[in-house]
């Protein structure tokens, strides 16, 4: 009993800390820094974050990709659009972790 539970919370532990390791790996590039800016005022659609650099919107979505894969976004179908809006949990957890560090 007690090697199933090692093993669940390990196994639990890993899981986090992939999603964090995604987190910061998304959080590491500026152009997704300032896509998640630009999202903290209004959800978006994919065409409306590229107005706002001189890049492809294939870059665009590729970065997109990367934030929703991460948890730092979410994204929903409206109509031919997808509006893409910002998630605190994850930010959330990383500040919570980040803190708990900090703190000791």
């Amino acid at each position: 009993m007690f090697v199933k539970l090692k093993i669940y919370f390990d196994i639990c532990r890993n899981i986090k800390t992939t999603q964090f390791e995604q987190s910061f790996k998304a959080l590491n590039d500026p152009i997704r820094r300032d896509i998640l800016d630009l999202l903290k005022d209004k959800d978006m659609s994919a065409g409306d974050i590229a107005d706002h650099f001189n890049i492809g919107k294939p870059t665009i979505s590729h970065h997109l990709d990367l934030l929703r894969q991460a948890g730092l976004v979410t994204s929903e179908k409206q109509g031919q659009f997808i509006i893409y809006s910002i998630s605190a949990t994850v930010l959330d957890e990383m500040l919570q972790w980040i803190y708990q560090i900090k703190s000791k």
